[in-house]
């Protein structure tokens, strides 16, 4: 009877051990294997190669594209995401509920079906987007569908990251400001954006994520015009599929370490708790 607990103990020991393993051997297999492979394909010729396809007219067009539609992307989900969560937090409105059902729409819907959608009411061929492509605005196979698809993608990231905190925060102090004489901006300066700065961060580094390497929504809307509308996750497709692997894999680390940066910095700006 004196070894039961100690039978049960080396049991539950050895359970958690094994999951470790199991979890361990699914990452090595998933993850650090494809990309440790992809960081030696890279550099296996050594670093001329490398810095050379990098330095391409063709490569430093699609980074800057991707900034481009980055920036955009990020600029917009900040301010729309900040005011989406105020609203669902601090106010009651009739259909509220589906409100907050339609932002978690992007994280449902695949982002292929989010590009053709673009394509059906912005395309050169649909009453909308015909009519402004008469008057000189051009959406679908142009910068500002490719922003629109991925603005569309991130657009939960910030606004779920924000709502928490700001239901953590209560809004005592906003009234209390306002009682003292603040105005709405005031209070919003002083008082709401320090308190969710840190959840704020956190939700513009994963939509910036996010958007430097969305590929479906932005290939189906951008036409995929080398030097023109090509991102950098476009750019490694077009490269390995005419067999420059050199470009492709130089590129794929390039993304391989934004991505890790990304990592680091969610980590270290996720708020506590």
């Amino acid at each position: 009877m004196a070894n039961e607990p100690v039978t049960g103990l080396r049991l539950r020991a050895g359970s958690r051990y094994g999951l470790r393993a199991v979890a361990l051997a699914y990452l090595l297999f998933l993850l650090v294997l494809p990309v440790i492979l992809i960081g030696w394909r890279t550099f296996q010729n050594g670093l001329t190669p490398v810095l050379e396809a990098l330095a391409s007219p063709q490569a430093q067009s699609a980074f800057r594209v991707t900034l481009i539609v980055a920036f955009w992307t990020v600029l917009a989900n900040t301010i729309f995401g900040v005011g989406v969560a105020i609203l669902l937090v601090r106010h009651e409105f009739p259909g509220k509920r589906l409100l907050g059902a339609l932002i978690d729409l992007p994280m449902a819907v695949s982002p292929v079906v989010v590009g053709l959608a673009l394509i059906l009411v912005y395309g050169r061929f649909a009453p909308f987007g015909g009519w402004l492509e008469s008057v000189g605005i051009q959406i679908v196979f142009s910068t500002p569908g490719m922003v629109m698809a991925a603005v569309f993608i991130s657009m939960p990231l910030v606004i779920r990251a924000v709502i928490p905190v700001l239901e953590e925060l209560g809004d005592e102090q906003e009234q209390a400001a306002r009682t003292l004489g603040a105005g709405i901006w005031q209070t919003f300066r002083r008082i709401t954006i320090p308190a969710i700065r840190s959840a704020l961060a956190y939700g513009v580094v994963l939509c910036l994520a996010r958007a430097l390497g969305e590929y479906g929504a932005v290939a189906v809307v951008s036409g995929r015009l080398v030097e023109k509308t090509q991102t950098l996750t476009l750019f490694v497709e077009e490269r390995f599929q005419n067999f420059d692997e050199g470009a492709a894999f130089a590129a794929a680390t390039a993304l391989a370490l934004v991505a890790v940066i990304t990592l680091l910095l969610t980590k270290i700006l996720r708020p506590k708790g």
